[in-house]
Formats: structure tokens, sequence, C-alpha cells
């Protein structure tokens, strides 16, 4: 596992290595005088150059990483030509800056370390960025049923602590107590089965009022 997050780190540090020198080139290319002719935004009477495709995605892959799918509708919103667009996310494919399998694999470690989430929910969030299923599937079972449930158990673990037995000892507190404990396991993508025996596990551990 250590040499696996080495490894990410790595590939990470080098797609960001690639994004600050593409960025650069943007920078020297907009403070220089133009090659040739930029093109003009009708909607500004031409008043000032219009930014590329190309110059546009890098400024979006600066916010943060972004799946092709999501890369390509932000640029068509922008209304560049469908053409234009597919051959600069080519471009920033052939130098690992628009990769959706180290996208999801970032993605799915981020969100299930830093926000809790499950596979479930994690699956839904990468169709929603336009991930391919079998891209995402990869990406997901680096999170393992073991994985998941400590991450679970850390969610309840914090939502109830300070709690002692006497708040559940009335079985209507202990049974609203739960299902609000596991509605939250389930927002965050957790199957109910392992939610219930998480949040029973929690709750029947609680330590006695001093």
């Amino acid at each position: 596992m250590t040499s696996d997050r080495s490894h990410d780190s790595r590939t990470g540090e080098d797609v960001r290595a690639r994004l600050q020198g593409a960025t650069r080139e943007i920078l020297s290319r907009s403070s220089s005088a133009p090659a040739r002719p930029e093109k003009q935004s009708p909607t500004r009477g031409g008043s000032r150059p219009e930014a590329t495709a190309y110059d546009s995605a890098l400024r979006l892959l600066g916010v943060r990483a972004r799946s092709r799918s999501e890369l390509r509708t932000r640029l068509l919103g922008k209304e560049f030509e469908p053409a234009e667009v597919d051959s600069v996310l080519d471009r920033l494919a052939a130098v690992g800056l628009v990769d959706d399998a180290d996208f999801a694999l970032q993605w799915v470690r981020a969100r299930h370390e830093h926000s809790g989430r499950g596979r479930t929910a994690l699956r839904h969030e990468l169709r929603t960025k336009g991930v391919d299923p079998a891209v995402a599937e990869a990406a997901l079972a680096t999170i393992d049923a073991d994985d998941e449930r400590s991450r679970a158990a850390d969610l309840v673990a914090r939502k109830v602590s300070g709690w002692t037995s006497d708040v559940i000892a009335d079985r209507d507190d202990r049974d609203r107590r739960t299902r609000r404990l596991v509605a939250m396991l389930a927002r965050r993508g957790y199957g109910s089965s392992d939610a219930f025996e998480i949040v029973r596990t929690a709750l029947d551990d609680l330590p006695d009022p001093d």
C-alpha cells in the first residue's frame, strides 16, 4: 500500500509539473507579441483577443483535475468548435494532462478519505463526470470492503462522540438515533446492511455515564 501511494504521489507530481510547464507557455505567449493575429471576439467588438480552447482547458485544469467528458462539456459551453475541442483534448491526453484512469483513481481516494464517500456514492459521482464504467470500477476496486467499513465506522464514531449509554436507554430513542445514523451513512453511499451493523456496534459500545 505504501509503495502504491508513493507511485501515485510521483504520478501526481509529474502531472502537476507538466501542467505548470504548459501554463508557463501560455503566460510567456500572452506577454510577447503574437506570431499571428488572434481571433477577435464578436461579442466584444474585437477589443480583446479571445482565449483559445487550449488556453481555456489549461486554466480549467489549473483549478482542479477533470475528466475528459467534463472538460469537453465546459469547453463546448464556451462556444469552441467541437473539432477544435477534441483536438485540444487529444493533445492534452498525449502529455498526460487528461487521463480518465488517473482522474478516477485520485477522485475515489480523495473523496473516500477526506469526504467519507462509500463506493456507491463514488460510482454515481464518476458516472456524472462521464467516466467510462470500466474505468470507474477499476478505481473503485482500490477501496476494499475493510477500507469501506473502517471509514464508515469512523464517521459514526464522530457522530456518537460524547454520547453515553443513557441516551439510548429508551428503545424509541435508540431506534430514532439508529435511523438517523444509518441514513447518514446511506447518503454517503454505504450499503444498508453494513450501515446497520456498524451503527449497532457503535451504540452497543457506548460507555456508561459517570
